[in-house]
């Protein structure tokens, strides 16, 4: 890359403390979309904040912050990654939802499994024993 195109890609500071208030945003709508279990939006919008941050992390790299801009931005990241952390307890309290239901019908499949023919053959008795009986 040229100087010219690296001048062109890089960002002012005030742009950079913009696409982390972006950022903040976004995963405001991912911890929205996890609280009310909308998964595919989730999914959606989780794509869009890698896109993100893969571009801003390039294109920030030369970009100098003063001091209050560097507060700025430790204050943004905090808050994006306090953010994120709730994501991940939530995402994890899902999973843990998801394996006891998985877990629940496994064991319900292996009874059926186990006990099934014998339960069928047991009806079946039941019903010849009711049709002999006036």
């Amino acid at each position: 890359m040229t100087e010219i195109e690296a001048r062109r890609r890089a960002l002012t500071a005030e742009q950079v403390l913009l696409a982390y208030e972006a950022l903040l945003a976004r995963s405001g709508r991912m911890l929205d979309h996890v609280r009310h279990h909308d998964w595919d939006a989730l999914v959606e919008e989780e794509a869009h904040y890698l896109v993100d941050v893969e571009q801003l992390s390039s294109r920030e790299q030369d970009t100098v912050l003063d001091a209050p801009q560097r507060a700025r931005k430790a204050q943004l990241l905090e808050r994006i990654l306090e953010r994120d952390l709730e994501i991940r307890r939530c995402l994890v309290a899902r999973r843990e939802e998801l394996a006891a239901l998985i877990g629940t019908s496994k064991r319900k499949r292996d009874l059926r499994r186990s006990y099934g023919p014998q339960e069928a053959a047991s009806r079946d008795t039941a019903f010849h024993l009711d049709e002999d009986t006036p």
